[in-house]
Parts: C-alpha cells; sequence; structure tokens
C-alpha cells in the first residue's frame, strides 16, 4: 500500500512538471520594443533569487489599454510615474511584468532583477495588469496572458510550488482592485494574505 501510495505521488510529479517545462509562453514586448528609458543607476540593480517561490497579482490603475501601440504609450508613462515622482524616484519601472489589453506581456524589471512593486516582498514577482479593475475584470486575452506568463516561468524563475498573492494580501492597499482580486482569489496556488508590511507614511 505505502509502494503504490508513494508511486502514485512521483507519477503526479512528472505529470506536474511536464505541465509547466511545456507551457506555451506569450507574446513578450521587450523593453526596447515598449520605448523603456534606461535605469536611473544601471549599477543600482539587484539580481533575483530564482526560482522564486510567490507572484503578487497587482494593477496599474489609470487607463486600460487594447494595442501595442497604446500599452506601449500606457508603459511609458507608468514607467515615467515610477521614476520620476517624488516620492518615489525609483531606479526603474517597478514592476517585473504588465500585461496589456491587448494580450501581450511587457517586459519591466523582468525576470532577472528585484523589482519596487510590493513592499517588503521585492524578491519575488510582480505582474500587473495594466488598467483599474475595481468595478471591471481584465479581458480573456490579458487573463490568459497572465496564467500563461506564470507557467512559462517555471521551473527556472517561478518554483512549480509557488504562491499567488494580490498585492493587498500583503500591504495596506486595495490593489489589485475588487473585481480582480476576486478573479485570482480562484486561480490555482492562491494562498491569502502574508504578513502584511506597510510603507512608512509620507
Amino acid at each position: 500500500m505505502q509502494v503504490a501510495l508513494i508511486f502514485v505521488t512521483l507519477i503526479v510529479l512528472v505529470v506536474e512538471l511536464f505541465a509547466v517545462t511545456s507551457a506555451v509562453c506569450p507574446r513578450m514586448i521587450s523593453r526596447s520594443e515598449w520605448g523603456a528609458r534606461a535605469p536611473r543607476d544601471p549599477r543600482d540593480t539587484t539580481a533575483l533569487s530564482r526560482p522564486v517561490g510567490k507572484v503578487f497579482i497587482h494593477h496599474t490603475d489609470g487607463g486600460s489599454c487594447t494595442s501595442i501601440r497604446t500599452c506601449s504609450a500606457r508603459m511609458r508613462s507608468i514607467q515615467d510615474y515610477h521614476m520620476d515622482d517624488p516620492d518615489r524616484r525609483y531606479n526603474d519601472i517597478g514592476y517585473s511584468f504588465l500585461v496589456g489589453g491587448d494580450g501581450n506581456v511587457y517586459v519591466g524589471r523582468g525576470w532577472r532583477n528585484v523589482g519596487a512593486h510590493t513592499y517588503g516582498y521585492n524578491e519575488y514577482y510582480g505582474i500587473a495588469f495594466i488598467g483599474e479593475f475595481t468595478n471591471v475584470l481584465p479581458n480573456d486575452d490579458a487573463i490568459a496572458a497572465a496564467k500563461q506568463l506564470i507557467a512559462c516561468g517555471q521551473p527556472r524563475n517561478i518554483s512549480p510550488q509557488y504562491t499567488l498573492h494580490g498585492h493587498r494580501d500583503a500591504g495596506c492597499t486595495t490593489c489589485p482592485g475588487d473585481r480582480l482580486y476576486n478573479l485570482i482569489k480562484r486561480w490555482r496556488r492562491y494562498d491569502g494574505e502574508v504578513p502584511k508590511k506597510c510603507p512608512p507614511s509620507r
């Protein structure tokens, strides 16, 4: 009986490993394609320890987009805000990746670099849907792209045993919006709240 249980467990692990290693990746729009600025100080870039064990879902607030042209413009606007706002002054756009309503994934800090997206948890990945999702959901193309990105990142960048969280699960915020948050709670590997770490009041 014990041998049979071990055998079944091994089969399940092999199937899961095959599923993540054979995942189809979404279309990725590179930094050069969307017109990213260089980081303020390229020396102030910290490498992630991979694979990471957590993924945080965000929304960017503000307008959404439905084409490479409009999503690229939103990317440049978000990067400018992150880098130039006096209360932020980030070295670069904060998110690891952003997902547009066109169904494409836009590279922010990418797989390799620590971001500035979830206070106290920046050593993990932050994936942001472009737009505001308190009362509406991202479209099906964007949702599919985000799920593909997470699958594509395994096992090299994201641990197959990762846990999924909304930004509000880790901090004092309503991000990623009520509708999107209620949706991701039904996604595979959603794991609820982690110890909340709120940034100091400005």
